[in-house]
């Protein structure tokens, strides 16, 4: 069987103060999976665990997010996770504080049966 992406969900989040990058990015991937039921999971008999989940974070600063803590944070499959330069920092240079803003792209891979003629 081939493994086809069968999702694609999209999120964005922030940290407004502390400048965290990977509570921000933590917040961008609930966002785009509060954005999908996988319910054709169920009614296709799939096992939830053998869904490949591919996530790509988008940030400014890519070596501060912790992609473990990033992974952690999807419930089901096997998880990899991209951190890679995109997002925005806003600067609240009156405060001395940025805002961190992050773009997740979650990936959903299943195997699929090859069609029927």
């Amino acid at each position: 069987m081939a493994v086809k992406r069968a999702i694609l969900e999209m999120g964005s989040g922030n940290d407004l103060h502390g400048g965290d990058y990977t509570k921000a990015a933590i917040r961008a991937v609930e966002d785009a999976i509060h954005h999908s039921s996988l319910t054709f999971i169920r009614t296709l008999g799939i096992d939830a665990r053998a869904m490949q989940v591919e996530v790509t974070i988008g940030v400014q600063r890519p070596e501060r997010v912790d992609a473990e803590r990033v992974k952690a944070a999807l419930p089901h499959g096997t998880v990899t996770v991209k951190v890679v330069k995109g997002g925005l920092d806003v600067p609240d240079e009156g405060a001395g504080d940025t805002a961190v803003i992050a773009s997740a792209a979650v990936a959903v891979r299943i195997e699929v049966p090859p069609a029927r003629r």
